[in-house]
């Protein structure tokens, strides 16, 4: 009898152990899910709407104490380039959308390239004109920021083709365009939170600059490659900038690989990846298209795919707003 009842009694421990694990093993799924969910929410203001808000104001939506290398942004590349020459040659246009519209579609980093002529900027693609200045960039972006101060602009600025018949170096003309409009530029050399920045460009600077801080610094860039800057994580940047495109496969490759390296990292790095480039044709003249034809679809399925998480900022060529969007989206609760 005694035996039976030590049996029986085994049973029930037996059970309530089983019971307890299978317990504790769901209350810890529950709190790693719970913890995710925090943490793609973190972010994100309470009961935001991205739809009520509108693309064009989508920064307002985070939090203030949000990292800027907390979220996926939209960018483009070469930023201005938007003229042919010659017409349809693939060779130097990169856009089809004004600065003011890439602005209202969702994006929220620009590189521009300035040829310093006249003690002033151009913009330039490399020795072909895009029959714009810097003034008219920058009217842009002020337009912007004043009617959407929830907003910030992440501007790299780098010097192209020749200088001509100037009289100050580059980083003074630079700083001319600065002192017209002060309140609007952020020059920190650190990665900002969104609340530091609201209503304001952040300089990330391509060019020699002796007075410091001014922006963060990336002028040791590297040519073709996926590269980092700056070891201290406050001012750490990561980069792929492979533009030089003999496979688009492998151009592919570089991409997605910094998207999950960005969307795994905590360690506060910015992450900058380049959907561009180009494919040198017949006699090495290279042609845009024959990438961004290619790479663009890609971008897309893979934002479709990946509707949540942080994935740094991504210029582009011949940005879109289903692009942008998509990009934008990953910021935010599904149902946003």
């Amino acid at each position: 009898m005694k035996t039976l009842i030590n049996f029986f009694v085994s049973i029930v421990l037996v059970s309530t152990l089983f019971s307890c694990s299978e317990s504790v093993a769901s209350m810890d799924e529950q709190d790693s899910n719970n913890r995710f969910t925090s943490s793609l929410n973190s972010k994100e203001v309470s009961n935001f709407s991205l739809a009520t808000a509108g693309i064009s104001n989508w920064m307002s939506g985070l939090e203030n104490n949000t990292s800027i290398s907390q979220i996926s942004i939209p960018g483009t590349h070469d930023s201005g380039s938007t003229i042919e020459i010659p017409a349809n040659s693939g060779t130097a246009k990169n856009q089809n959308l004004s600065i003011s519209e890439q602005l209202n579609i969702g994006v929220r980093f620009l590189d521009i390239r300035c040829r310093h002529v006249n003690n002033s900027f151009s913009i330039y693609h490399g020795m072909i004109s895009q029959n714009i200045n810097f003034d008219d960039v920058l009217n842009a972006c002020y337009t912007f920021l004043e009617s959407h101060p929830t907003e910030t602009i992440i501007m790299s600025v780098k010097e192209e083709y020749n200088p001509s018949n100037n009289t100050r170096t580059f980083e003074k003309t630079f700083d001319s365009y600065v002192q017209k409009n002060p309140s609007k530029w952020d020059l920190g050399n650190n990665i900002p939170s969104i609340g530091e920045i609201r209503g304001k460009i952040r300089l990330l600077r391509r060019f020699p600059a002796e007075a410091l801080p001014k922006g963060i610094d990336v002028t040791q860039w590297a040519d073709n490659t996926t590269f980092e800057i700056n070891k201290d994580p406050n001012t750490a940047v990561k980069i792929q900038d492979y533009y030089k495109v003999s496979n688009n496969d492998t151009k592919w490759s570089y991409i997605s690989a910094l998207l999950n390296e960005a969307k795994s990292n905590s360690s506060g790095k910015l992450f900058l990846n380049f959907t561009s480039g180009y494919k040198p044709l017949l006699f090495g003249i290279p042609n845009i298209p024959t990438v961004s034809n290619n790479i663009n679809p890609k971008v897309k399925s893979f934002f479709q795919s990946n509707t949540q998480g942080t994935y740094g900022i991504i210029p582009m060529d011949f940005v879109s707003a289903e692009l942008a969007e998509l990009v934008v989206k990953t910021n935010f609760s599904i149902n946003n």
